[in-house]
């Protein structure tokens, strides 16, 4: 039960709070939708898209994938008054602070690593090297945690989704 699953159930409680959709190089696991989950493009419309500065924010994420979020949705978002939320990693989060530093920043962290290390091994949609990379990831963004205004610990999905629809709809 990561972030993913933490957006989807709220999504599914709160319909009317706009989940950005990112933009990203890796290709579609199992049962992901193209459009709904993410915009799956190769790597050359990856580029000409931060070229063209279509992108809020973008990172390499575990030195394999570029991520990024579509700036337009974004902002047609805001300018609706919707209550809005973009699901990005801190790299992101880093760069959208420095564009929109009125945002609320909410960082998702796991019980505990041992509890991390269960979850990917469980959702074996990674092998062993891409565990590694996502696993060293999360020690540099747990470590940063301190940047974001608030934590949300993602132990019960009930009680983190609660938390983080508060915070979103609060924020707006």
């Amino acid at each position: 039960m990561g972030k993913g699953t933490l957006v989807r159930a709220l999504r599914e409680r709160s319909p009317d709070i706009w989940v950005s959709v990112s933009a990203t190089t890796r290709s579609p696991r199992p049962g992901e939708v193209d459009g709904v989950d993410y915009h799956f493009v190769s790597d050359d419309d990856f580029t000409h898209m931060i070229e063209r500065g279509e992108l809020l924010e973008w990172a390499t994420v575990h030195g394999t994938h570029r991520y990024g979020t579509p700036r337009t949705p974004v902002d047609n978002a805001l300018a609706a008054g919707k209550p809005s939320l973009l699901e990005i990693d801190l790299q992101g989060a880093r760069q959208v602070k420095a564009s929109m530093p009125e945002a609320l920043y909410v960082f998702i962290e796991p019980p505990s690593m041992d509890e991390l290390v269960r979850r990917l091994v469980g959702r074996g949609t990674e092998d062993d090297l891409e565990r590694e990379r996502r696993l060293r990831t999360a020690e540099t963004e747990m470590a940063a945690s301190k940047e974001f205004d608030r934590i949300i610990i993602n132990d019960d999905l009930d009680t983190a989704v609660s938390q983080l629809e508060a915070l979103v709809l609060d924020a707006r």
